[in-house]
């Protein structure tokens, strides 16, 4: 799978910053029909969450009514320098990583 991940290089201890994600997945619905009648079956993200240092400070389930490669952004405050570790776990097994870094002065 295919990620892109925007976090700020650098940022100033207590800054608001931004994290934006964008993955490259179909997320089939599992509601539509082949020309022969057939259901497509479901295949998902059902849910992303990201750790700074380890720690989670944000997660989303995701459901069938989201768009193909779903784009997320969110904020947090940069406490320190370290490591942003990003995680899609989805249907049939679907599981993908990322990982940024941040140096906080």
């Amino acid at each position: 799978m295919a990620a892109l991940i925007n976090v700020p290089s650098k940022a100033k201890r207590g800054e608001i910053i931004e994290i934006r994600t964008l993955t490259s997945h179909i997320m089939e619905t599992g509601f539509r029909h082949t020309a022969d009648g057939k259901l497509v079956p479901r295949d998902i993200i059902t849910s992303f969450t990201c750790r700074y240092n380890g720690a989670e400070i944000f997660r989303a389930d995701l459901f069938p009514a989201i768009a193909a490669n779903p784009y997320l952004s969110f904020f947090t405050v940069a406490k320190e320098s370290g490591k942003f570790e990003f995680e899609w776990i989805g249907d049939n097994g679907y599981s993908s990583t990322a990982s940024a870094s941040i140096i906080v002065e």
